[in-house]
């Protein structure tokens, strides 16, 4: 496996780990808001998480391409274009045939319901 795929392979595997960090944090907000954990009211952490579908969405609504989805797609024709086994099924997982404006609403419509949570679930004032 050359230097290129391995490089590719863990942009691959952060991105999926900041998809994963913005899907399951607005789930963890809920569901800490329910049980009582103090910890989804913590104000850096929900400042990361509006922080990061806003970046994401202000991307898609501006036109301009993920910079790991573009990071990854250089490396990957800069090398040899073999993909490993958890990088294949991965890239399964985040990428998807559906047109852009398709992404641009979803994004836009999770980052409303992401700064709408802040007036369901506020984060606690610092003290």
């Amino acid at each position: 496996m050359s230097m290129t795929t391995v490089l590719a392979d863990t942009v691959l595997i952060v991105h999926a780990c900041v998809v994963l960090f913005i899907v399951g944090g607005f789930a963890a907000i809920w569901c800490g808001a329910a049980r009582h954990w103090r910890w989804v009211r913590e104000p850096r952490f929900r400042f990361v998480h509006l922080a990061s579908i806003g970046i994401v969405a202000a991307l898609a609504l501006l036109g301009v391409p993920c910079p790991l989805t573009t990071l990854e797609a250089w490396l990957r024709e800069s090398g040899p274009s073999s993909q490993g086994f958890i990088a294949y099924w991965v890239g399964r997982l985040l990428y998807y045939d559906l047109p852009g404006w398709f992404f641009t609403v979803v994004y836009a419509g999770f980052a409303f319901i992401v700064l709408l949570t802040w007036r369901f679930v506020p984060p606690r004032p610092r003290s």
